[in-house]
């Protein structure tokens, strides 16, 4: 699977367990951390930790196993590094603090709308 791909499994896992504010960022040609950062919302511990363990399940029924995941006891975000492709799940309040969207604005926000399916 290419990046892209990889990221849209992400993308689709969050939404299916109504992930909230999902985004998207190409940073390819900004950085060498990852081909993509997916950024997304959770409104509870529990709700992060269902969101990570969907992230997981999705990447692994596509043969991929993270290379490292951080935060996940703290409840309040998770790092998930799958190499071309990072996810992040923050309480609302870690993502104003941390306010990656910010600090990445110079990578390419994609379109996400086509490939969404929660109300």
């Amino acid at each position: 699977m290419t990046p892209y791909e990889l990221a849209e499994v992400t993308v689709k896992a969050l939404d299916s367990r109504r992930g909230k504010e999902i985004h998207l960022l190409k940073t390819t040609d900004i950085t060498s951390l990852a081909d993509y950062f997916v950024i997304c919302s959770g409104t509870s511990n529990t709700q992060i930790n269902a969101l990570n363990d969907a992230v997981e399940e999705a990447m692994k029924n596509v043969g991929e196993m993270p290379g490292r995941v951080e935060g996940h006891r703290e409840g309040t975000w998770v790092l998930s590094d799958y190499g071309c492709v990072i996810v992040h799940i923050f309480s609302p309040e870690a993502r104003e603090f941390y306010d990656l969207e910010r600090l990445w604005s110079d990578a390419e926000e994609i379109d996400i709308s086509g490939i969404l399916t929660a109300d």
